[in-house]
């Protein structure tokens, strides 16, 4: 249903409230045209898999904070939606691991990322440690303040 798409670094990486979580799956999973979901559709595919209640607003609430206690049912909605395990909400440990898997494949949707990642694989270490200095120089002067 849905495609990983390219997410600023860091974007659910450290989440741990249920708003964060919820917040990082709408930034990093997005449609194949890079399109971030709106809540309406998000919450009618969770209406049509739990046949619960499940509104736009709702979705938002809970999105920002604002609702904190969802149904297990709707967690599982949104884990499928979203395809990843409904733990993502639950452990914060796999949340975590999880956050940072979504956080790569969501990188490696950019074209010019996957061209470099692949350029470098072949690369000794000591290669991939030069390009990872360039890219925290290229960072900071651009004000990204990666290293």
């Amino acid at each position: 249903m849905t495609e990983a798409e390219g997410a600023a670094p860091g974007a659910v990486i450290g989440t741990t409230t249920l708003a964060d979580k919820i917040d990082g799956l709408f930034r990093v999973v997005r449609r194949s045209n890079r399109e971030q979901y709106s809540h309406e559709e998000v919450a009618k595919a969770c209406r049509e898999a739990t046949g619960e209640s499940f509104s736009a607003t709702y979705l938002w609430q809970l999105r920002t904070g604002r609702r904190d206690n969802p149904t297990k049912r709707h967690l599982e909605a949104l884990a499928q939606f979203f395809q990843v395990p409904v733990a993502y909400f639950f452990d914060d440990d796999q949340g975590a691991a999880i956050a940072q898997e979504l956080e790569l494949l969501g990188a490696l949707r950019d074209a010019g990322v996957r061209s470099m990642a692949l350029r470098a694989v072949n690369l000794s270490p000591e290669g991939v440690g030069t390009i990872n200095d360039l890219i925290d120089v290229i960072a900071r002067r651009e004000g990204n303040g990666r290293g």
